[in-house]
């Protein structure tokens, strides 16, 4: 009988090997109760793969000649990409009229030198990116500064369409009229946005939890991660938390949904009361600090 013709269901030990393994490369963390859904969702998988058991799947994710891309198309599967642009109103005027200002202040007269870099960490299907260079070019916050936006992502299938650029209604559903007609062109019956905004943004592939590539994320002055981190455990949080400090310049600021926290994750980074949002910041270092 093929997996096709059947239901298939995780043996206890089983679904500790696939849910251990796909937490040990991703961080998404999937409880006990949550095992007959991770079943429903692989049993497509190992259909097309003609797999006959989650046994075999796992020695193919664990030994497999192609375990990398395996790995890929299965992170497409389990990850939720729902997103849209202008998500989070209140955090976006923080970053245009209070985080961007102050963090160009800092730098005084070398601001048209450096670089402002900004990490979109799980930028799904595109639209943070995308809405946070519509929002320099719109607001000028930025203006005679240079600027780098960076949106990765560990879903191959995603970054697709955020590179594509062509996004459908539901992507607009706090978006005035205004922007989209001035920074979309229609395209089908999606809308493109226009080569102004993709060239300020730079599209990636990067798990949170792979060391050698992170190391390869330079400085930023400003992390968005927004409803990511809701789906890993504390250890993940922890060190995903980490991940971040050591990204981010001294003064630098990591912009977290408000579904998240850090709470009981880490104590190095401050929490800003601005006037639009709540904010965690990466900390000045103290007067008369001496740099190496």
């Amino acid at each position: 009988m093929s997996p096709v013709d059947r239901d298939l269901m995780f043996s206890e030990q089983e679904f500790r090997l696939v849910r251990d393994l796909i937490h040990d490369y991703s961080g998404l963390s999937f409880e006990s109760e949550a095992g007959s859904i991770l079943a429903r969702r692989l049993a497509k998988r190992l259909a097309f793969l003609g797999i006959r058991d989650f046994r075999d799947y796992y020695r193919l994710l664990r030994y497999g000649r192609d375990r990398e891309q395996e790995l890929s198309d299965l992170m497409d599967l389990l990850t939720t990409n729902e997103t849209y642009f202008f998500r989070e109103t209140f955090q976006l005027k923080a970053l245009t009229d209070e985080i961007i200002p102050e963090l160009l202040r800092r730098r005084g007269e070398r601001s048209g030198e450096i670089p402002l870099r900004i990490w979109s960490a799980g930028c799904s299907t595109g639209e943070e990116p995308y809405t946070v260079a519509m929002l320099l070019l719109e607001t000028g916050c930025c203006q005679g500064a240079p600027v780098e936006i960076i949106g990765t992502d560990i879903s191959h299938r995603v970054l697709h369409h955020a590179r594509r650029g062509v996004y459908g209604d539901s992507a607009f559903r706090a978006t005035d009229g205004y922007y989209r007609q001035k920074y979309f062109r229609r395209e089908g019956e999606g809308f493109r946005i226009i080569d102004a905004v993709r060239d300020l943004v730079t599209i990636s592939h990067l798990n949170l939890l792979d060391e050698a590539r992170l190391a390869l994320i330079s400085r930023v002055d400003i992390i968005l991660c927004r409803n990511v981190m809701i789906y890993f455990d504390r250890p993940v949080r922890v060190r995903v938390a980490a991940v971040f400090y050591r990204a981010l310049r001294e003064g630098g600021y990591l912009l977290l949904g408000h579904a998240d926290s850090l709470m009981n994750i880490t104590t190095a980074f401050v929490l800003r009361h601005l006037v639009n949002d709540m904010v965690y910041q990466r900390p000045l270092p103290m007067p008369g600090t001496v740099h190496a």
